[in-house]
């Protein structure tokens, strides 16, 4: 029965908390909550467990087996490392780090300590995520040629009332899409180049609202991204998954990827392919493909639980992380240069 501690008690630290929290004993347990706030220490009490302002202090006198570690970004780093030197296993949130190398560095200092760690990309524990790639994997799409992928949503106007929102980092691309790059990575592979122009026309910030982003996988699969948080659209995978119930469901699809003998619509996961003569002539049959609604975070946690025990290796690796941090910070180089860039580190470059 691991016991794992969550330090930072934000929005998604109450995520993972709440799911600790109901998890049957057998399973695991929550041991402690970290955070500074008198907030996270109310939570604490409400539980009954303990509450720390600081995460070393937790870790010496816990010595939990895990550790959520879902803390503002540029803490992830120093918690990190925190659990490394007491051999405590990590599920960090995304990013692992704001800067690449840092990223890199503390996937090599956990790897050579031998800790679990784990990034959390919850929509890779999303059955229909796993469903999509068991048909691509198996040839169900013949080969993959093209993938449209939408990410365009409305963020209401208090949202950026938060001053460093409105600059350069805390747009959309370094928010949102990191969670569409690393879904379609696990989906189609590598990626060997980024091409991306940003715009800030609907706000006027100095942060992009807008972005249309060009992926060229390594199998030489194109995608394109289209990117607003300035719009009302349904087009976006948080408004169409279910995921999330801060997010009301639409009936519509985020993704589309489209190979040489069928296509596929995520996450409603509608396959198109023609019954017989093959040409735009010929009517498509689609077919509506059932898998079991599960939420992604609680299979990640369930997941996070067996790594604990060394039954799974992580799903998302420390530089598996590192490598969608990478592809993700090649857009605003793209948008800067006007240029094509390669990601700075690739999975199959380690």
């Amino acid at each position: 029965m691991p016991s794992v501690a969550v330090i930072g008690a934000g929005v998604i630290g109450r995520a993972h908390i709440r799911i600790l929290a109901g998890l049957p004993a057998e399973q695991g347990r929550l041991a402690a909550i970290v955070d500074p706030t008198p907030a996270g220490a109310e939570l604490a009490a409400s539980l009954g467990v303990p509450h720390f302002a600081e995460a070393e202090a937790m870790l010496d006198t816990v010595r939990p087996d895990g550790a959520v570690i879902a803390t503002p970004n540029t803490l992830h780093v120093p918690g990190a490392r925190a659990c490394i030197a007491r051999r405590t296993a990590m599920l960090i949130e995304k990013p692992l780090a704001e800067d690449l190398d840092l990223a890199l560095a503390v996937a090599k200092e956990a790897e050579e300590a031998d800790v679990p760690l784990l990034v959390g990309h919850f929509r890779r524990h999303n059955p229909v995520t796993r469903r999509a790639r068991e048909i691509l994997r198996g040839g169900g799409l013949g080969r993959l040629v093209a993938i449209s992928a939408d990410s365009m949503v409305l963020k209401p106007d208090p949202y950026y009332n938060v001053a460093w929102r409105r600059e350069p980092g805390g747009g959309p691309v370094l928010i949102n899409i990191v969670h569409d790059i690393d879904a379609l990575r696990f989906l189609c592979g590598e990626i060997e180049t980024v091409q991306a122009v940003t715009g800030n026309t609907a706000r006027g910030f100095p942060v992009e609202d807008t972005a249309a982003v060009i992926l060229r996988f390594r199998s030489g699969a194109l995608c394109t991204i289209t990117l607003s948080d300035a719009v009302p659209s349904p087009w976006c995978w948080d408004q169409t998954a279910g995921e999330n119930p801060t997010f009301p469901p639409h009936e519509a699809n985020a993704y589309r990827l489209c190979g040489t003998e069928a296509s596929l619509e995520m996450p409603r996961l509608a396959l198109w392919r023609y019954p017989g003569q093959r040409g735009w002539d010929q009517k498509l049959e689609r077919e509506a493909l059932e898998v079991e609604a599960r939420d992604p975070l609680v299979e990640q946690m369930h997941h996070f639980l067996r790594v604990i025990r060394r039954e799974e290796a992580p799903l998302v690796s420390g530089r598996d992380g590192a490598a969608t941090l990478a592809a993700t910070l090649a857009v605003p180089r793209s948008a800067a240069t006007g240029e094509a860039v390669r990601p700075a580190y690739t999975l199959d470059a380690a």
